[in-house]
């Protein structure tokens, strides 16, 4: 039985007007920018609250999302909290797919007028929790699509700093080219092995710490990684994932793109209710999905 993914009323937001060109500017040179407003305080407590409805119920609801997280669901308490598809399950996740606080920055970041869905996620760190998220390039995961047009936007639903384990991004490094994939309970710098001489001389992270509500927005192949959470406060993380309007399938094998999906032939073009167009800025183009 397929998923109503239908929306109800956005989310309330702060702003929502897209990058100006100084942010515009970083996310080119740095591969990354933020923080970048979102969500108001009311939206931020409903986004809250729909996010700690649903992670108790992980377990029941695993079969209904594209994946939970197999090193969490068998070490939650080394391993990070880390699922996909929540969107498919709780209709507030689903409303901020859409919102264009969120789509607007990423469709000007990609450089588009029409921005399409491609997958969300969730990471939640408890209070004093140990895990980390090993330095990684969203693209060496994604690369059953082609071309590398995605863009991945953060939104956190608590303060995050370097205590509580906020994100970290390598400058520059979206012009490392494609490195490989590693396991998501790998070490946090397991990356540097797979690192040339030239990219270990220039991984200098900075970490960007953000406000409940604040995002940060990067590249596709911008390295970025977390640290433990060693606060007495919980990090929750919604992110959006989104991609180019033109995106098209690059894996010959005839597997569904994500679970629960169905196949999309080699070559065709990435579409359908579980890929919708979040943003239309073509003029006398209907807003929406």
């Amino acid at each position: 039985m397929q998923p109503d993914l239908s929306t109800d009323a956005p989310a309330a937001v702060c702003g929502g007007s897209g990058l100006t060109p100084a942010q515009l500017e970083a996310f080119h040179r740095d591969g990354f920018v933020g923080p970048i407003d979102v969500l108001d305080d009311a939206g931020v407590a409903r986004a809250r609250a729909a996010l700690d409805a649903l992670l108790p119920r992980l377990g029941e609801l695993e079969p209904e999302l594209y994946e939970v997280e197999a090193a969490w669901s068998e070490r939650p308490d080394e391993v990070v909290c880390h699922f996909l598809g929540g969107w498919l399950v709780e209709p507030v996740l689903r409303e901020l797919v859409f919102h264009p606080a969120i789509t607007t920055p990423c469709a000007d970041a990609l450089g588009v007028d029409r921005l399409r869905f491609w997958h969300d996620q969730v990471f939640y760190k408890p209070a004093g929790h140990p895990g980390v998220v090993p330095w990684h390039q969203d693209e060496s995961y994604w690369t059953r699509t082609a071309p590398a047009n995605h863009v991945t936007l953060n939104l956190l639903l608590d303060d995050a700093d370097d205590a509580s384990g906020c994100l970290m991004f390598v400058p520059g490094s979206h012009r490392f080219g494609l490195l490989p994939p590693l396991p998501f309970d790998s070490p946090l710098e397991a990356i540097a092995e797979r690192l040339t001489p030239e990219q270990r001389a220039a991984f200098r992270p900075w970490a960007v710490p953000v406000r409940a509500g604040q995002a940060t927005l990067h590249h596709c192949r911008t390295l970025h990684g977390s640290g433990p959470n060693r606060s007495s406060r919980s990090r929750r993380a919604l992110v959006f994932n989104y991609m180019g309007p033109d995106t098209r399938v690059a894996d010959p094998s005839g597997a569904p793109l994500l679970r629960g999906v169905a196949p999309l032939p080699f070559g065709a073009l990435v579409e359908g209710p579980h890929f919708p167009i979040v943003l239309d800025r073509r003029a006398g183009a209907p807003g929406g999905a």
